[in-house]
């Protein structure tokens, strides 16, 4: 695990840190979060995608780790927080299309097993967060409970059964057939499972199940956490304050 930098407390507090395979709902959970509280939102999965973009333009192979490693020491990545804004650009390109087509997803978990990249791409999300004008940042990926930030306030896994997740993909991909859709999720579940568990929760993380659950019930499952875990935190405050 990485040790997050100085000022770590402070920085902790501004994360909502919710974990989750894909399918579980967690992007579009997460920006309605965003939304309610007027905070910020981060897809750390788009950033990676959009480093195996940039790599796959240089000609290179995700599966080249030398590539990779080179691709993201001048990675100039512009993501901004707004959960209805949702563009990303690599320089002056825009690549907020371009980073869901099949061929990127199908690289992006070579980017993700360079251990060198997953510490640089770490740190630049707790630099964002750090730097935020929001007064917190709902933060989703793969390893933002564990790894990103483990001290933050509220950690979520977000979790659903498999099939009912590749059925949620393939929803969400338009023409695309539905038993490829699968194929291709539990094929990436099981390589990037072997880089982090986000298919686990850790110690302290609670767990939101969505498998029976819809959008709106999913949303306030997650706000019910989080107005537990804020109440937790007052209370060990006053209980501080008063022994002070």
């Amino acid at each position: 695990m990485t040790d997050i930098s100085s000022g770590s407390a402070r920085q902790a507090t501004k994360f909502i840190a919710i974990d989750g395979p894909a399918g579980s709902g967690k992007s579009s959970v997460s920006k309605e979060i965003a939304r309610r509280f007027g905070y910020g939102y981060l897809d750390t999965g788009a950033a990676y995608r959009a480093l195996a973009w940039h790599v796959l333009e240089t000609g290179a192979d995700t599966a080249d780790a030398d590539a990779v490693r080179a691709a993201a020491s001048g990675f100039p990545l512009h993501q901004g927080l707004d959960p209805d804004d949702r563009r990303v650009r690599v320089g002056d390109v825009e690549v907020t299309d371009a980073i869901r087509e099949p061929r990127v997803s199908a690289a992006v978990s070579g980017v993700a097993r360079v251990p060198e990249v997953r510490v640089q791409v770490n740190e630049m999300f707790r630099r964002i967060v750090d730097e935020a004008e929001y007064p917190a940042v709902v933060v989703e990926g793969r390893d933002i409970t564990t790894v990103v930030a483990p001290d933050a306030p509220v950690r979520i896994l977000l979790t659903a059964a498999p099939e009912v997740r590749a059925a949620r993909r393939a929803g969400e991909l338009a023409g695309e057939n539905a038993a490829a859709v699968a194929e291709a999720l539990h094929k990436r579940d099981a390589s990037d499972s072997g880089v982090v568990d986000f298919l686990n929760a850790a110690p302290g993380v609670d767990v939101v199940d969505s498998t029976d659950l819809d959008f709106a019930q999913t949303v306030d499952a997650v706000l019910t956490v989080i107005e537990r875990r804020r109440s937790a935190a007052d209370g060990s405050a006053e209980r501080g304050a008063s022994h002070g």
